[in-house]
């Protein structure tokens, strides 16, 4: 992944619209899986809508941080 938050940002930016698979550390061993599609980038996050059948909630938000400092792992499908 790349090295500084102005690179995740502009790659983020540039997959608007992209179907997403989001891997978030939630605890000791534990992880959450989201799949969606990443709508919305901001100065400091990015929005994803999640797919309707698997989630109870309707999207997701993380900082770009979360990327930089692995909290979360994204992948494009």
């Amino acid at each position: 992944m790349p090295e500084s938050l102005s690179e995740i940002k502009q790659k983020m930016e540039a997959r608007v619209g992209s179907k997403i698979m989001l891997t978030a550390q939630t605890g000791r061993k534990r992880q959450t899986e989201h799949c969606g599609v990443l709508t919305e980038t901001y100065p400091a996050v990015f929005i994803v809508d999640l797919d309707a059948d698997e989630n109870s909630c309707d999207r997701v938000s993380y900082s770009y941080t979360d990327i930089l400092t692995e909290t979360v792992e994204v992948e494009f499908l």
